[in-house]
């Protein structure tokens, strides 16, 4: 005892002037029981945090200080509901780019999160096992957060799993769950546009439910209503290359003649890091997020027939015709002892959706609001179909070697 007390006192001996005064200070606060306020010395004054807590909680900017690189501290921590999804692996990697830590909630295999983990610098993607039945591992979670983003969504059922489990009840659990818990700040409410009580899709009727839910609990929510999704991972292009390699051709529900606002997948995710990024201004608003461009499915078709170079061949299904395809799954899901086939193209719910034009209303807050402009889908946002050419990738020309700079 008395050799490690003698080293101690040589090291102390040892220690430059500047270091020697610092832990003197320390030790006095200690014996004291000054406040931090207390050492604001000659050395004190950098031991002491300049943050300040926001007036009224959640308002101010989030973001508190950092230099925005991944190694950097951002001051937000999420639990991202929904990040092994489509749309999860973007909003995780503009996030933890910032210098964010992610908290994936995952309840599938180990493997499902593993490309979430290069995405942040060291520690800050958090994976954590849970169950959306479960509460007890929904707060588990959430305890560490000042932020809740809910991307949990289907656009089909599934015999353990119906539309208002899933975009209703979860989404109205989550939000009872983040207001009881006292310290989230925000709360990010992802839906789908034309979500409305009156919609024939019943996944639309459930989302505007899910919205009703989370306003309820958590009013300062913010609500994102973005269009059909295009990118890399897609569950319609992707769809439709598929069938039209396997097939020769692709059916389209009344002719494709449907109107609709396909957004690039990275001007969702950007959209809401940017709500996060905000003085609060964005808190208890809803947002439509609508590509810059308006197509008819038969246009969009189009476009993916341009780019895997494959002659266009159509069937038109006349509406009824499609709904009677794809009803049989709907009858039989809940009354067979096995699991149904995935539904691709003849998707009861999708037909409904895609029968009524899809568009962003004139007088909703949109991309705009949140300084983006949104990328046109011409060129690089499909340009991931090029993997679908039957003399691969390297087969003809892309659509951008095509187009002119100006039109990009």
């Amino acid at each position: 005892m008395q050799s490690a007390a003698w080293r101690r006192h040589l090291l102390y001996h040892h220690l430059s002037p500047s270091t020697s005064a610092a832990i003197a200070a320390f030790r006095s606060a200690s014996q004291t029981g000054l406040t931090p306020q207390g050492l604001a010395g000659a050395d004190g004054a950098r031991y002491i945090s300049s943050v300040r807590a926001p007036a009224v909680k959640g308002s101010g900017h989030l973001v508190r200080k950092g230099t925005g690189g991944r190694s950097s501290v951002s001051g937000i921590v999420a639990t991202v509901f929904g990040a092994t999804g489509f749309l999860g692996r973007y909003l995780v990697q503009q996030l933890a780019k910032m210098g964010s830590q992610v908290l994936v909630p995952f309840r599938g295999s180990e493997d499902s999160h593993r490309h979430l983990k290069v995405m942040g610098d060291l520690g800050q993607i958090v994976p954590m096992k849970y169950h959306p039945r479960d509460v007890d591992s929904i707060k588990a979670v959430m305890a560490k957060s000042n932020v809740v983003v809910n991307l949990i969504g289907r656009e089909y059922e599934t015999r353990n799993y119906s539309f208002e489990d899933v975009n209703h009840h979860m989404a109205a659990q989550l939000a009872m769950i983040a207001k009881e818990h006292g310290g989230i700040m925000r709360f990010i409410q992802v839906s789908c546009l034309g979500a409305s009580p009156s919609s024939e899709s019943r996944m639309l009727r459930t989302k505007a439910a899910g919205e009703e839910s989370v306003l309820k609990e958590f009013p300062e929510a913010t609500i994102m209503r973005p269009a059909t999704m295009i990118g890399t991972e897609d569950r319609i292009l992707n769809r439709w290359a598929q069938f039209a390699k396997n097939w020769g051709f692709l059916p389209l529900v009344n002719g494709g003649s449907s109107k609709i606002q396909p957004v690039y997948v990275i001007d969702v995710a950007a959209a809401i890091v940017n709500s996060l990024k905000d003085d609060g201004t964005s808190m208890g608003k809803t947002y439509e997020l609508g590509g810059p461009e308006i197509y008819t499915v038969h246009e969009l078709a189009e476009l993916m027939y341009e780019t895997i170079r494959e002659w266009p061949r159509y069937v038109n299904v006349p509406l009824p015709v499609a709904r009677a395809i794809a009803s049989p799954r709907e009858m039989l899901l809940n009354k067979v002892p096995f699991p149904l086939p995935t539904p691709s193209i003849f998707n009861l719910d999708q037909i409904n959706a895609f029968s009524v034009d899809n568009l962003v209303s004139e007088d909703a807050l949109t991309f705009e609001d949140l300084s983006i402009m949104p990328q046109k889908l011409k060129g690089y946002p499909v340009e991931y179909l090029v993997s679908y050419r039957k003399g691969g990738p390297s087969f003809g020309s892309t659509v951008s070697e095509k187009m002119r700079s100006s039109e990009m």
